[in-house]
Formats: C-alpha cells, sequence, structure tokens
C-alpha cells in the first residue's frame, strides 16, 4: 500500500485505528496487508509501514486524537464535522488532536491541540447543519462510545 493508497483507505473508513484492534479497521494492518500480532515494529516491513503511516498521519486533512477507546485514532477530514456535531458524547481530552513534533535534538514530542480550539471554521458551520442521526449515519456506529459514557 501507497501512502497515497492509505489515505484514502482513511478517507473511505472515515475513522481507523493506527495499529490497535477495536470496533474500526486499523491502519497498520492495511499497509502490511495482513494482520499483525504483536507489535507492528517486529514485522519485517516495519520500516515501509512507518513511512507509510507516518506520510498519512502528516496530511492536513486526517486528525489524530484517542477517539476510540483512547487509542491512537486518525479520522479524516470528510467526517470532522459529523464528529463535532456528537462532540458532546466523548470527554473532550478524546477530542483532543496530537501530533508528533520533531524536537533539535532529534527526538519525538506529542503536541496536544484541546477540542475545539482545532476545529476549522467552515467544520464547525457544517456540523450545526448536521442533524444527529446524520452525523452518526457518516460517522458510524462503531466510534461512538459505549452508551454509559453519553
Amino acid at each position: 500500500m501507497t501512502p497515497t493508497q492509505a489515505l484514502a483507505f482513511v478517507r473511505r473508513h472515515g475513522v481507523v485505528l493506527m495499529s490497535a484492534r477495536g470496533p474500526v479497521p486499523s491502519l497498520v494492518d492495511a499497509v502490511a496487508g495482513e494482520p499483525i500480532k504483536g507489535s507492528w515494529w517486529s514485522h519485517p516491513d516495519s520500516r515501509r509501514i512507518y513511512r507509510v503511516v507516518e506520510s498519512v498521519c502528516d496530511s492536513k486533512d486526517v486528525m489524530l486524537c484517542r477517539l476510540v477507546g483512547g487509542k491512537v485514532t486518525l479520522v479524516h477530514r470528510r467526517v470532522w464535522p459529523a464528529l463535532v456535531r456528537l462532540a458532546n458524547r466523548w470527554p473532550k481530552s478524546a477530542l483532543a488532536a496530537e501530533r508528533q513534533e520533531h524536537t533539535d535534538r532529534g527526538r519525538h514530542r506529542v503536541v496536544r491541540t484541546p477540542y475545539p480550539k482545532w476545529v476549522p471554521e467552515e467544520v464547525a458551520a457544517e456540523a450545526k447543519n448536521l442533524s444527529e442521526a446524520n452525523a452518526i449515519e457518516r460517522l458510524g456506529d462503531a466510534c461512538l462510545p459505549p452508551a454509559r459514557h453519553r
């Protein structure tokens, strides 16, 4: 899978987990072309997987957060309005946008932008015009938190 194909995979599904198991697909498994048992870093193709996943994570059309089960989740821009419309169903911490920043010393650090500061104006406007049912349809039931968290 190429970076372009991986981005199309995220767009098609709307919400995917980076590598964890859960109610939505895993990007790492899709890139590898098979379910990976254990750490994907030990997969023979881990360097290529990393490059493809990083490319997708760097896309302006993908937001990383901890939406699904507290795991790293990639959300494509096409479903951001639905996510914003249904935002009251999750703790705000699950909706904080995350990105990796490379420091001058060659390390990585996670930078978080709290919800709703990351939400573009046009996405917020579109969210206001979505019904709850339409937002759920766009986002998918599998992405919604368990009823006890609603």
